[in-house]
């Protein structure tokens, strides 16, 4: 597998982001917990008048109007639009139809002639399904959605007016979108978004970046996330592939220590969990300074050896910490369930159709997917 290697956990430590901008790095499990739960440490002051730069090239999860830039009351009323769709209970009732969007896939994937890639046909269609399915945008290309969120997550592949202009033209869609579920509303998650807002006095600016960001994140996690578990289960972890298809809740466990030890990113900090200290703060005995930029290393944390047993994980066992890959707090990722659900019937349902898929790559002859905030393989030939 593609290896990527993370600083070891250990105290808070000053680094310097591509702006120049001074960054205190958090790598230790409780600490990145604390830093993500702790008031003080917060979004909205990231975009204050007096706020360092942060990035080079602008993505959406800079949007000063996104749930994500938000805090206090204002993130709570923002997040409430759209949280009860994604709580366990809702995710769980989509099980039937993200289950038959699975098969509809495999069934057509067992088409392809061999070598296949399972990128195209799989891993990045099954997100992108399930969320133009909910969202209602099944009659939205695939390839422009993907554009969408590639600038949108850019990490350097495209230049700045190459992201503005995508990102104009993904919020002038998103707007139009709005406005057409307003006056004929439908049974899907725009639809009801839009309800809730005007119900709550939400402007269109929100309403516009709270869709752009759940078209996007609705898709990327789970894309990058299967992809790059492939590789490992392909490459590494061959051994686990037939009990993944013996048994569903097999996989929903491997799920959680598959999400833990497969990094979504190269090691670079990740836009969405850097915060800033609001007043004089102590993190792992070592103080913060108000005004100062605070940035999370889930991929240390989530090998923390004061937490996680070190080497390779026993994917069947359940996790005895709480996990932080889709972050902890207020702004603990609202997809983490649909993801998860998504991830263990697609690798359940993959294994158990498939109980001979190979890898027709070497982890040497990867193309990754470079540029972008997360790290992904564009295509892996497999055969069966």
């Amino acid at each position: 597998m593609h290896r990527v290697t993370f600083p070891k956990p250990g105290p808070p430590r000053l680094a310097t982001l591509a702006t120049g901008t001074p960054v205190w790095i958090v790598t230790r499990h409780a600490e990145v917990r604390q830093v993500l739960m702790d008031p003080r440490f917060d979004r909205s002051s990231l975009h204050a008048p007096d706020a360092p730069p942060l990035l080079a090239v602008p993505n959406l999860l800079d949007d000063p109007d996104g749930l994500l830039n938000q805090d206090g009351p204002a993130h709570q009323r923002l997040r409430g639009t759209v949280q009860r769709a994604f709580t366990p209970r809702a995710v769980a009732r989509w099980r039937p139809w993200v289950a038959s969007v699975v098969e509809e896939l495999l069934d057509a994937f067992a088409e392809r002639s061999r070598p296949a890639d399972i990128v195209d046909g799989f891993a990045l269609a099954l997100p992108v399904s399930v969320i133009s399915r909910l969202m209602g945008l099944e009659h939205v290309e695939r390839d422009r959605i993907r554009s969408w969120a590639d600038h949108a997550l850019s990490g350097g592949a495209h230049t700045v007016d190459q992201v503005i202009a995508a990102m104009g033209e993904f919020g002038a869609f998103a707007a139009e979108l709005v406005a057409e579920r307003r006056h004929k509303p439908g049974e899907d998650l725009v639809s009801a978004l839009v309800a809730a807002g005007d119900g709550l006095g939400i402007d269109d600016r929100q309403l516009v970046s709270l869709v752009c960001g759940l078209v996007v994140a609705g898709h990327e996690t789970t894309m990058t996330a299967l992809g790059n578990i492939l590789v490992y289960l392909l490459t590494d972890r061959r051994d686990a592939w037939p009990r993944l298809g013996q048994d569903q809740e097999a996989a929903s466990t491997a799920v959680e220590q598959l999400l833990r030890a497969v990094p979504l990113s190269e090691g670079r900090l990740l836009p969405g969990l850097i915060r800033r200290a609001v007043e004089d703060a102590e993190i792992g005995g070592v103080k913060i300074p108000a005004g100062s930029v605070v940035a999370v290393q889930t991929n240390s944390a989530s090998r923390d050896p004061e937490v996680f047993p070190p080497g390779r994980p026993d994917l069947f066992t359940p996790l005895t910490s709480p996990s932080v890959v889709f972050g902890a707090g207020p702004h603990h990722c609202l997809g983490a369930w649909l993801a998860r659900l998504e991830l263990g019937i697609a690798l359940h349902r993959l294994a158990a159709r498939f109980p001979g898929l190979r890898a027709e790559f070497g982890t040497d002859t990867i193309d990754w997917r470079e540029g972008q905030i997360t790290r992904s393989p564009r295509r892996l030939p497999v055969s069966w």
